[in-house]
């Protein structure tokens, strides 16, 4: 099959988490002449207002907040060469311990049958070769995340178009090394460095044990950056764009993803997402 045929695409909650988390297989790809499709599930309302203000805090407009953040969606697409974008317009439903995700209108109360449809639709009409979206047990537990898992694994499996389905998944030891380099530079980052739960850790292990696919990405490292920077309303504070530019490619050369379903019988680990289709 050529290249030119092939199709990638991406589901996503959230604009910017196509940035972080697929950036380099987007930009990669697109390069390669495959083409690129985002699909992004919600606008954003309940990110970051003007200063960082929090949703329900002085300040905060979750629909000049959303307004703000597809704007950016649109020029951090621009620096990914996202061939298609596809936004479904579902309101945000803001983090697990927020009241938000309790209201019938958020992204992740719609139901299933009517936003999988939705997806199945695209699916349909642009015959993705390879579908991307989050991992269900990716122990972040955010609700727009956990609905886009199930609403992009409904529409893999509605429609029988994509010929594989991955899931999102990163390695601790990826993590230990942003911190150990962004100690080494002065710049603080919050999370911790491992989790104090044995049970926690062991369903970490258990999580990266599952990854099949590692794909290079250092020679787009430089756009990834670039894409994660253009969402300044919510990033233009955290590590991402705080790390050191001249060491992004050496901590981000690679995206890591788990091979849920495959129909082109190839074995695994995989350098490649299209791995068997070309």
């Amino acid at each position: 099959m050529a290249i030119a045929h092939l199709t990638l695409m991406a589901v996503h909650a959230h604009p910017d988490d196509e940035s972080s988390s697929t950036g380099g297989v987007l930009a990669r790809y697109a390069d390669e002449g495959v083409r690129t499709v985002l699909v992004t599930c919600t606008n954003g309302e309940y990110g970051d207002g003007p200063d960082h203000v929090k949703p329900g805090e002085d300040g905060h407009n979750p629909e000049q907040v959303a307004k703000t953040r597809l704007t950016e969606l649109d020029e951090a697409c621009r620096h990914l060469g996202v061939t298609h974008l596809e936004r479904l317009g579902y309101h945000d439903s803001g983090m697990p311990d927020w009241e938000y995700k309790d209201g019938d209108h958020v992204f992740c109360n719609v139901p299933l049958q009517e936003s999988a449809g939705r997806v199945a639709a695209l699916v349909e009409q642009y015959r993705p070769d390879v579908l991307v979206t989050y991992d269900g047990q990716d122990g972040y537990g955010h609700p727009d995340h956990l609905q886009a898992h199930r609403v992009a694994l409904e529409a893999f499996r509605r429609t029988g178009v994509p010929k594989k389905l991955y899931f999102i998944a990163r390695r601790r030891r990826d993590w230990d090394r942003l911190r150990e380099r962004m100690a080494a530079a002065g710049v603080e980052v919050p999370t911790p460095r491992r989790p104090e739960d044995p049970e926690a850790l062991r369903r970490m292990e258990e999580r990266e044990a599952r990854i099949t696919t590692t794909v290079d990405v250092s020679a787009v490292a430089a756009r990834k950056r670039a894409a994660l920077a253009a969402h300044a309303s919510q990033l233009d504070q955290s590590w991402w764009v705080r790390f050191p530019e001249d060491a992004f490619a050496e901590v981000f050369g690679e995206e890591t993803f788990i091979r849920a379903e495959d129909r082109t019988g190839t074995p695994v680990p995989e350098d490649d997402l299209f791995a068997g289709l070309r």
